[in-house]
Formats: C-alpha cells, sequence, structure tokens
C-alpha cells in the first residue's frame, strides 16, 4: 500500500474514507465544506492508491444562479449498499 505524502492529506483521506464507509456519497462541494478538502479528486487518487475501491457517478446538481452543472460524485464500493 501506498503511504500518504502528510499529516494534512492523511487527516483529509482518514475523515473522507470514514464518510464513505457510511455509505455517504462525496461531491467537491460537500469535501470543501465538511472536511475543508478543496482537491478531493487528489484524495480520492490517494486513497484508490492505498486498495480503496472508489466509484465515480457524474451527476446534474444546480447552481447557485440556476443553471445546471456536472459533477463528480464519488462512493464506496460495498459500503452501505453504494455501488
Amino acid at each position: 500500500m501506498a503511504q500518504l505524502q502528510n499529516s494534512v492529506t492523511a487527516s483529509q483521506c482518514d475523515k473522507i474514507l470514514s464518510w464513505l464507509k457510511a455509505g455517504n456519497p462525496l461531491t467537491a462541494i460537500g469535501a470543501l465544506d465538511k472536511f475543508g478538502c478543496n482537491r478531493l479528486a487528489a484524495r480520492i487518487a490517494d486513497l484508490r492508491k492505498t486498495g480503496h475501491e472508489i466509484s465515480t457517478t457524474t451527476i446534474t446538481v444546480f447552481n447557485r444562479d440556476g443553471g445546471k452543472c456536472r459533477v463528480a460524485e464519488y462512493r464506496l464500493a460495498g459500503a452501505g449498499g453504494a455501488v
């Protein structure tokens, strides 16, 4: 298994992994709001490197102006009924 680069990265990965293990999906805005993580895709890549199977789905959400946006939603395979 790969080792994480620093304590901030490791802490964010621990929090994200706990969230995903509880069966919760996570988007970049959710990660920023919940964990102060503004590089979710990088943290997901770190978790994948350590052997975690995380799926990515593109979902449509509405932005603050009411326009549609497509964002990545991550889920841990096998956690809480996730794919």
